[in-house]
């Protein structure tokens, strides 16, 4: 016991030690309180070692001084654990969270899948965030640290577990680096949709949808001078440039959902597809969801040829379209811009084949048509 002891009086290095509890009853357990005040005293006898503490924020702050991946938490399934369901509120349920996610990119058509959607009877959509319009935007943005309560908030309790499928469409997750993550690991059983177009197109759009929000750059700088923009070019103008670009790098951004989601629950649909032919696209969605039951969506849409897209045929001949933001017309781009982004997304567009056919996915017309300029 001399020797043991001697050994451990020769311990001279500092430590921070923090007890961390996922227990509430450790709280009110005097078993446990003992345990730790005599591990101390232990500690304090037997060694050289000069215990130390703070008050709980500082105490906090110096350890994620010490490990600062840590400071961004991950939310899991709470309704995975058994423990975790034993000490849950009986007012709380897993079955408020989505089983599929429609992840964008924006301007892909994004919002009228997410109209065809709630069409269907049994598909439920999430209540509008008064922040960020419809879209939760929970994965991707700082609402992550505000919970799964705060998000679960946004859903409503299906009538029917079994055959209603809640989503959420937050066109921003599909190029966010923590969202796929995030989301596999709260909902890892979800199902992925995302919608692409020839992301030349997806980037005037973007920049024709900042102009008419009044974004300074917008309207300060033209579309080519946007995206030719150097490293040296203004923040504001490179802040633009990136929201219109980035987004376009397909293949980077679905490998890295592939990360943390097998193919089996990626569904990618033609975006030109959807505008031109959505009922045949809504059938192989509901295929995809194992929705039930089948809906027609051939009688249920009509070509509204003044707006220029589908809308939801009501009755009396009356439709539901989307807003008057959306299918908004601009000037057709300017060849140098489209020649400029048809050689700026030709190696993206090149492992888009590669990734498509690897996935056993047909390649959208835009894509064939791009492919063949570089041959």
């Amino acid at each position: 016991m001399d020797a043991e002891k001697g050994v451990l009086r020769d311990v001279r290095s500092a430590l921070i030690s923090i007890f961390m509890t996922h227990l509430s009853n450790y709280g009110n357990d005097r078993l446990g309180l003992y345990t730790f005040v005599n591990l101390a005293n232990f500690v304090q006898t037997w060694t050289n070692l000069r215990l130390q503490t703070l008050p709980p924020a500082q105490l906090a702050h110096k350890y994620f001084e010490l490990f600062p991946d840590q400071k961004d938490p991950l939310w899991q399934n709470p309704c995975d654990d058994k423990r975790h369901r034993d000490i849950w509120s009986k007012e709380k349920t897993c079955d408020r969270l989505p089983k599929f996610l429609v992840i964008g990119p924006q301007k892909t058509g994004t919002t009228a899948l997410c109209l065809f959607l709630i069409m269907h009877p049994s598909i439920l959509s999430n209540s509008p965030s008064p922040k960020s319009f419809e879209e939760v935007q929970f994965f991707n943005r700082n609402n992550y640290h505000r919970g799964i309560d705060w998000y679960m908030d946004f859903f409503p309790v299906p009538s029917n577990v079994t055959t209603d499928f809640l989503f959420e469409k937050s066109a921003n997750y599909f190029h966010s680096e923590e969202a796929p993550k995030r989301a596999a690991s709260l909902v890892p059983k979800a199902k992925i949709i995302t919608i692409l177009i020839d992301p030349s197109d997806r980037a005037y759009s973007w920049y024709q949808h900042q102009r008419s929000h009044e974004d300074p750059a917008a309207l300060k700088f033209s579309f080519y001078e946007v995206i030719s923009a150097g490293p040296n070019a203004p923040w504001e103008l490179r802040t633009l440039q990136k929201r219109c670009l980035v987004p376009g790098w397909y293949a980077s951004h679905i490998e890295r959902w592939l990360v943390y989601f097998p193919p089996f629950q990626l569904l990618i649909i033609d975006g030109q597809q959807l505008r031109t032919a959505p009922a045949t696209v809504m059938d192989e969605v509901q295929k995809f969801l194992g929705v039930s039951p089948h809906y027609n969506y051939s009688e249920a849409l009509t070509f509204d040829s003044h707006k220029g897209f589908w809308c939801q045929l009501l009755e009396e001949g009356k439709t539901k379209c989307l807003g008057k933001s959306k299918g908004r017309k601009y000037p057709p781009m300017d060849s140098d811009s489209r020649a400029f982004l048809s050689s700026y997304y030709r190696d993206h567009n090149v492992e888009l084949s590669k990734l498509l056919h690897r996935l056993g996915q047909p390649l959208p017309s835009w894509l064939r048509q791009e492919l063949q300029k570089v041959r």
